[in-house]
Order: structure tokens, then C-alpha cells, then sequence
């Protein structure tokens, strides 16, 4: 059976599982990651995460948004740029999972901030007319693309913005992050001197009185909804952040790590001394109930201490990201927890909203674009909800988890996986598009993946925290969680505790009732880990690996059926050669032993992509596939064949730009390309 047929025999499979009652679907659930025994319900859902992260003939999907300008990711079709606080959610949840050719395209798109991010010297303003400021040495940005980058939040009263106190961490959080799964001793080496620097930026803004730090207006991550202190003259200057401190704790956590794994013992001592004192703030920061203020003035005035007369809303993201990430202990934890649930208004529609009540610390009035349910005061993030899926299975409120994904596939089947969410997280930001796609609305999803295992990576190794929804009885993962360059695949038998693990078919020691740890320097180059819970009996598991073979693609005819009705439009001339010049690419490559290499899963997945259409197209003709409405029907096609042409002519771009390469591997990569 051919891989495109495959996958249309899982897709059947989940479209078909849909519609059967829980009590039958519930023995076994057999999809393209993801197989199992159990909650049929959740092991379909996981799949369908998983799913969208490649190509997929039902599901909008990750490579949609493959940008060739910087060979790259871009926030959407209508964002041109890479923003910090969009990404972080999807980007520090998918991590893990992410393979060839997403690394180098997620790295390219970090790369925008890093090369461009401030030195103490690079100068900028907001508008023609306005101050030129020079951008302090380790600042990042909200945004950037080739042609320009934004060092503040760039929407609202950008005159008085701070700069991206809370950006400036969430980038060191994410780089930092990356460095640890990759182990790659060269990038560490580039990447650690930027990250010192934002670590240092972040620093200088420490009071040494009470180890808070300041941040002024849209300073925050999701900006520009924190105004500051609002001082008795009435303008705007710092005030002690909440987020700030977690996110730099958290980000601190895995700077340690970076530079405990570059051999750097003097640094991690310092970092950790740091994190230290930051830890030692947070007591001022928690309300009697043991959760997160947003911020409190240098006069001491409280901001988010939820009921009070004044400023009394409760502010989400400080708080769902301390559990996330582990700032607050598990009892603090269950405690922040118990406060989101008390508050059934901030999950109206199932997904978290930043804040509830409306803001009344804004420096603008709470109408329009502010206005309470639209945007950064009230509307939806995806970015957000992934932290807070993360937090869910920590705690184990797995229907939590449930009912998140379960909202997102209300958009998600329409393709209007837009974002930020109005209405309180019920309605599309840009209704006017046909359809819509950001990589923010990713996130659920990938929490919904790394949720399940956690994977806490350290300089030593990786540590697993299953947290394994009860009622899956068995769970296999088919599909590589990275650890440098080792490859691991998991599976879990039995509910509760951890009670037995087999690595490759042997018995692994290295386990504890809520945990399992792998040492680099000990686990396997490729290891199949089962891990028992509850008492079950531990059994070898096999996963079932990809098929080495590219898909078959049948011509793309520029003339579509009629019965389609589909004017293919430019995407699509030409694109038959460049794909099979692709497919003749990826043989050479094989065949030179770079089947593994970043350039063969760039050309294998503008395959899989131009293969996801056809299975598309096949599913629409057979009626197995419900159709769109028009115009998103129109669009959506459109979509798939510009996703599969922009990966194509990326690719040729980065392989042209190899020309007079000194690097012997690049030097060959364009021989073999350049042979007919």
C-alpha cells in the first residue's frame, strides 16, 4: 500500500471514529502517529495534533506557512514577519517533535530576531518624524523579517512604549530551549554569547531592594495590554512585573543548562545565583490565595488581585506560565489552578482569555480594538492557550486538555485557524479572509502532544514526566521525540504511577514513580521506550517508522476537472518539473548517504505536500471529505498548491545560494543539484 494511501486510510479511520459512539470506539484507535487502547476520543485528538505538523489532505497544517524569503516560517499569509510572543507557545511546545526540515526553518525565522537584535548602538525609530533611540546592547524585538524588525510592541502609543522587557525573555526561553534538544556544540557556541546578553538586558532592570523588575508600557509579552505605573501627573513610567520575573526564572532555568552543557561552570553559577534572587522576589508578587498579581507600583499599588474595587482582575498569562514552566511549586500550582476554575468567565468558549474583568489600567479606554473580548484586553491567544494546556497536564485535567482541542477543531475544519480570537475567544480576528491560518493557532495542538510526556531537557539528558490521560489504557507514539541526535519513540501501558520501563527491549532503572530519566551519554542513537504504569506489564514496542519512499504524486494537471471547479491559478505552472526535479534530488542525495540531510526532507516534504492535494482532491471527488464552502473552498485549494511551489522554489534558492561554497558538504549538495 503506498504512503498516500495510507494516510487516506487513517484519515478515513479518524473521520469515520467521529461519528461512532464512545462506549463502541473505545477498545483500540489505530491513526498515522498515534495508536492505542483506551479513550479512543483523546488518542484521535492526539493524532490529529500530531497531524498537523505535516502534510495533511484534510487538516490546515504547519508547512502552509513556508515562507522562501528567509527559507522559513512566517506568522501567516497576511503577517509578514516572525513575531516573539505569537510563537512562543507553538514553537516552545512543538520543539521536541520538530525534525528536518522544520529546525533549520524555525531557526531561520529566530534568526531575524538574533541578527538584528539590539547592541547598544543600532539605532531606530517608530515613525518619520519621531527620536531616534538606540536599542539597548541584548534587546530583542516583538517583531522581524529581513527588511525590518520592531525592538517595541509596535501597536498602539508606540511613544511611550519600554522596550521588550518580556519579549527579550521569552526569545532567551525559546533559543535556549532549542540549544538544549539539539546539542549541537557549533550553534551553542554562535547562539550563547547573544543569549548572556539578553540574560544581561533583562538584568539591569533588577531592584536590588526586593529583586523585582521593572518594566513600563507594552514591556509585557502580551503587550501592549500592561500600561506600567500610571503616576500622579499622569504619564506612564515602570512598575514591578509579574511575567517578567516568571518568564526570565523560567528562561533562566535552561540558560543554566545551555551553559552547564558548554562546560561553562562559572557562568551557570552566576545564572544560578540570579535565578536565586529572582525566586526571591515572587513572594512579594502572590496574593493571600497563592496566585500571580500582573504587577504592583513603586507606591505599592496592586494590579490583578481578583474582586478588589479597584484593578481587581485576574491576569492570566503570569500565572498559567508559572505552571507551565515550573516556577511555582506543585502545591502553588494547584492553587493557581483552583483560582482559573473558580472563574468560569475566563474559559468561556474552553480556551483561556488573558484577563477577566476588563482592564482598567490600560492608558486607553476599554472601546473598540480595546475593548473588552477583542483583543489583548479579553481576546483569545493561541500562544496563551498552549501554556496553558502544558499546565493542564501537569495537574492532570486532562478534560481540560480535551476541551481545548475540541475548540480548536471548531476552527481548525472550517480553515480558519486565525488568531487573536474575538469575541472572547468565539470569532475569527479576520473575518473577511476566506479563510484564515496563523502559527499562534498551532499551539493547542502542539501542547496537546508535549503535554503528554513533559520532557524537561537538562545538560545531562532528558527527564519524561508522563502524564497519560487515565482513561488511556496503552499509548504508542510513532513518530521521533529528538535528544541531540538521538531519536526516541515511546509508548505508555497500564494507568498511574511509573512502575517499569524497557528501553530497545531491555529493562531501564532509571525511573522514579513520576519520572524517567535519560542521560545522553547512556541512551540509545534510536530507542523504542515502553513505559509501564500502574502495575501493567512493560512489553517491547515497535513503531511504526515512515516509509523511507517518497509518496507517489500524480501530474498536478493545470486544467483541473471541471467537476472541481477549481482555477488552479499561477501557483501551478511549472510545478510538475520542479517537483519531479526534486524527486530525482532527493534519489542523488540518498544515494550519496544524505538521505537524512536538512535538504532531503526539504525536498520530501514539497512532495508531501503536492501528495496531500491529490489525496485532497481524491477524498472531494469520492465524498469522504466534506467540501468548503465557497469562497474558502476555492482558497483552500489554492493554499495547498502554494504551500508545495514556495517549497520548491525555496529550496532551489537556498541550494543556488551554495554556489562557491567552501563547506565540502554544501559543495557536494550542489554538484549532486546541479546534475540533470
Amino acid at each position: 500500500m503506498s504512503s498516500g494511501s495510507l494516510a487516506n486510510h487513517w484519515l478515513l479511520g479518524a473521520l469515520l471514529l467521529a461519528a461512532i459512539p464512545a462506549a463502541v470506539a473505545a477498545e483500540r484507535f489505530e491513526g498515522r502517529f498515534y495508536s492505542g487502547e483506551g479513550d479512543a476520543e483523546h488518542l484521535q485528538y492526539l493524532d490529529i495534533a500530531r497531524r498537523m505538523f505535516t502534510p495533511d489532505p484534510e487538516l490546515q497544517n504547519l508547512p502552509m506557512l513556508y515562507v522562501p524569503a528567509w527559507n522559513g516560517l512566517v506568522e501567516g499569509p497576511t503577517w509578514g514577519a516572525w513575531w516573539i510572543q505569537n510563537s512562543y507557545g507553538t514553537t516552545y511546545c512543538a520543539l521536541p517533535f520538530y525534525t528536518e526540515p522544520f529546525v533549520t526553518f524555525l531557526g531561520n525565522s529566530h534568526d531575524l530576531w538574533f541578527s538584528q537584535m539590539g547592541d547598544g548602538k543600532r539605532k531606530w525609530k517608530w515613525r518619520e518624524g519621531s527620536p531616534e533611540l538606540v536599542i539597548p546592547d541584548g534587546q530583542l524585538c516583538d517583531a522581524a523579517s529581513p527588511s525590518w524588525f520592531i525592538p517595541k510592541q509596535g501597536d498602539g502609543r508606540v511613544d511611550i512604549h519600554d522596550w521588550g522587557m518580556e519579549f527579550t525573555a521569552a526569545g532567551l526561553l525559546m533559543q535556549s530551549e532549542l540549544l538544549l534538544i539539539s546539542r549541537d556544540a557549533k550553534a551553542v557556541a554562535h547562539y550563547l554569547p547573544m543569549l548572556e546578553r539578553c540574560a544581561n538586558f533583562i538584568e539591569s532592570r533588577r531592584d536590588p531592594k526586593n529583586d523585582l523588575f521593572l518594566a513600563g508600557p507594552a514591556g509585557n509579552l502580551l503587550a501592549p495590554s500592561f500600561a506600567g505605573w500610571k503616576k500622579p501627573d499622569g504619564t506612564y513610567d515602570k512598575a514591578y512585573h509579574a511575567g517578567l520575573s516568571i518568564t526570565y526564572i523560567a528562561a533562566l532555568d535552561r540558560l543554566i543548562e545551555v551553559e552547564t552543557l558548554a562546560g561553562n561552570a562559572e557562568k551557570a553559577k552566576r545564572y544560578s545565583e540570579r535565578r536565586g534572587l529572582a525566586r526571591k522576589g515572587l513572594p512579594l508578587l502572590t496574593t493571600d490565595e497563592g496566585y500571580f498579581l500582573n504587577s504592583i507600583d513603586p507606591d505599592g499599588t496592586k494590579h490583578g488581585v481578583y474582586g478588589a474595587a479597584k484593578h481587581g482582575y485576574f491576569e492570566a498569562p503570569p500565572n498559567h506560565d508559572a505552571v507551565c514552566f515550573r516556577v511555582a511549586d506543585d502545591a502553588q500550582a494547584e492553587r493557581i489552578y483552583a483560582k482559573i476554575a473558580a472563574i468560569p468567565a475566563l474559559r468561556p468558549h474552553s480556551f483561556i482569555l488573558p484577563n477577566h474583568p476588563s482592564y482598567d489600567d490600560m492608558y486607553e479606554q476599554p472601546r473598540g480594538l480595546w475593548g473588552y473580548g477583542t483583543w489583548v484586553n479579553g481576546g483569545h491567544w493561541s500562544t496563551c492557550e498552549a501554556r496553558m494546556v502544558m499546565a493542564y497536564y501537569r495537574l492532570g485535567k486532562h478534560e481540560d486538555a480535551r476541551r481545548s482541542i475540541r475548540q480548536l477543531l471548531t476552527f481548525a475544519r472550517k480553515f480558519r485557524m486565525d488568531n487573536p480570537l474575538t469575541k472572547c475567544g468565539s470569532d475569527v480576528y479576520q473575518p473577511r479572509e476566506p479563510i484564515n491560518l496563523c502559527y499562534d493557532t498551532f499551539g493547542p495542538a502542539a501542547a496537546l502532544v508535549r503535554g503528554l510526556f513533559e520532557y524537561l531537557y537538562r545538560a545531562d539528558g532528558l527527564t519524561l514526566l508522563p502524564h497519560i490521560p487515565p482513561g488511556i489504557t496503552r499509548l504508542e507514539q510513532h513518530f521521533p521525540i529528538r535528544l541531540g541526535a538521538k531519536r526516541l519513540f515511546l509508548a505508555t501501558a497500564g494507568s498511574g504511577p511509573v512502575t517499569g520501563v524497557l528501553v530497545n527491549g531491555k529493562p531501564w532503572a532509571k525511573f522514579d514513580a513520576k519520572s524517567v530519566s535519560l542521560p545522553y551519554g547512556e541512551a540509545p542513537d534510536e530507542a523504542a521506550i515502553a513505559i509501564a504504569l500502574g502495575g501493567a506489564k512493560a512489553e517491547p514496542f515497535a513503531p511504526r517508522k515512515a516509509d523511507p519512499k517518497l509518496p507517489p504524486v500524480a501530474p498536478l494537471d493545470e486544467k483541473p476537472p471541471a467537476a472541481h471547479k477549481r482555477d488552479a491559478g499561477p501557483q501551478l505552472a511549472g510545478l510538475n518539473d520542479r517537483l519531479a526535479k526534486l524527486r530525482k534530488f532527493h534519489e542523488r542525495l540518498a544515494a550519496a548517504g544524505l538521505a537524512e540531510s536538512y535538504e532531503a526532507a526539504h525536498a520530501r516534504l514539497a512532495i508531501e505536500a503536492a501528495s496531500a492535494f491529490n489525496d485532497r482532491l481524491r477524498l472531494l471527488a469520492d465524498g469522504k471529505l466534506a467540501p468548503l464552502p465557497e469562497p474558502a473552498a476555492y482558497a483552500a485549494d489554492k493554499c495547498y498548491l502554494a504551500t508545495a511551489a514556495r517549497l520548491c522554489d525555496g529550496l532551489a534558492k537556498t541550494i543556488a545560494s551554495y554556489k562557491g561554497s567552501t563547506d565540502p558538504r554544501r559543495k557536494q549538495v550542489h554538484q549532486l543539484w546541479s546534475q540533470e
